[in-house]
């Protein structure tokens, strides 16, 4: 029911972007620090934003809070917004008093998890550019100039290369089915992302991630980056070990890591330890992860080896990137060479070989 409330009413549709969310946080930490009410400090961030979306949240949060409201319920039916994690600390911050600290804490988390986020992009960005760059020429050299030169092939009274013959097939494939073929690629792309609301394929793709070289391990130092700081916060603001791992279940997107918090979360409620349920799944979570949180557990320095084990995995998402970029960048050279270099030889050669029989 609330989840059709929410559709209806368009709060399932709202997007605020990240530095608007991390604004919001900051602002509502200082006012809340300076000792101005919730809901007067709710009215100064409202006079300041340019974003409407946020003022439209803001709005929503002043009138609920006027009705005797939580701020935590009222920001549960923006969860689409700010995430289950988010209105977690809230709840505690509001329960225990420290909701000005709470709200640093996000705010921190949540640069922190944009940083992240653009680290893994930028590597994605010359890799793009590269590909684009090859269609660009490839598809210029194709249809531009072959075109041109393609009425002196078909005089020629010699035997064409092979590697010319494939180009002239492809050329005339594409000119007269390219619309069919172009159409065919959209709707396979559309197929495949209608396929991802599928639960049981998403949760397939996301688990043949860790079968492919080197994105693998990025996708673990990604996850177990993420993993360990959220974590941390959701122990260091008082909630209990089993709701923080439920809760921290929920921030994943890659189902597999979901399902398996969730099955640890259950271990957990048996008398289990917590390192119990990650040592069975060193493919997700290595050993190393694994044996700092047992040493947490037995310890009590669960949140001090969370924090170390949070700053070791920012930086081997850092070289992650970096063997990425450095593996894809001289492959997608190497690729874009050779079929700009197939494309050319396929128009040189023929024309060589025809001047070459003039001057005999």
């Amino acid at each position: 029911m609330n989840k059709l409330k929410e559709l209806f009413s368009g709060n399932l549709f709202l997007r605020l972007p990240i530095q608007e969310r991390i604004n919001f946080s900051q602002h509502l930490a200082i006012v809340i620090k300076a000792g101005l009410p919730l809901l007067e400090g709710l009215r100064v961030i409202r006079r300041q934003t340019h974003s409407k979306t946020l003022a439209r949240i803001i709005d929503q949060l002043m009138v609920d809070l006027n009705n005797g409201k939580f701020l935590a319920d009222s920001l549960e039916r923006y969860k689409a917004v700010f995430g289950e994690f988010y209105i977690s600390i809230v709840r505690i911050g509001e329960a225990s008093g420290t909701l000005g600290t709470n709200l640093v804490y996000l705010a921190e988390e949540i640069e922190k998890a944009k940083d992240l986020r653009s680290k893994v992009r930028g590597a994605l960005v010359y890799p793009v550019i590269i590909l684009i760059a090859t269609l660009g020429i490839t598809g210029l050299i194709t249809f531009f100039i072959f075109p041109k030169v393609l009425p002196i092939f078909s005089s020629l009274r010699v035997e064409l290369p092979t590697t010319t013959k494939a180009v002239i097939w492809i050329f005339n494939f594409l000119l007269a089915y390219g619309w069919y073929f172009l159409a065919a690629i959209v709707g396979l792309i559309i197929l495949f992302r209608l396929a991802l609301f599928w639960k049981p394929f998403q949760f397939m793709m996301h688990r043949a991630l860790f079968y492919v070289p080197v994105i693998s391990g990025l996708v673990v130092n990604v996850n177990m980056a993420n993993f360990t700081r959220i974590f941390r916060i959701l122990l260091k603001s008082g909630i209990k070990i089993v709701e923080a791992t439920t809760t921290t279940s929920k921030t994943f997107s890659n189902l597999v890591y979901q399902r398996a918090l969730l099955q640890a979360a259950e271990e957990i409620r048996k008398g289990e330890q917590f390192s119990k349920g990650l040592n069975q799944l060193p493919q997700l979570f290595p050993p190393l992860l694994a044996g700092m949180i047992e040493i947490g557990e037995n310890t009590g320095n669960l949140e001090e080896n969370l924090s170390y084990l949070s700053e070791y995995y920012s930086k081997a998402v850092d070289s992650s990137v970096r063997s990425l970029t450095g593996i894809l960048e001289p492959l997608l050279i190497l690729v874009m060479g050779l079929v700009v270099g197939f494309v050319s030889l396929s128009i040189i050669t023929p024309i060589y070989s025809l001047t070459q029989t003039l001057g005999q």
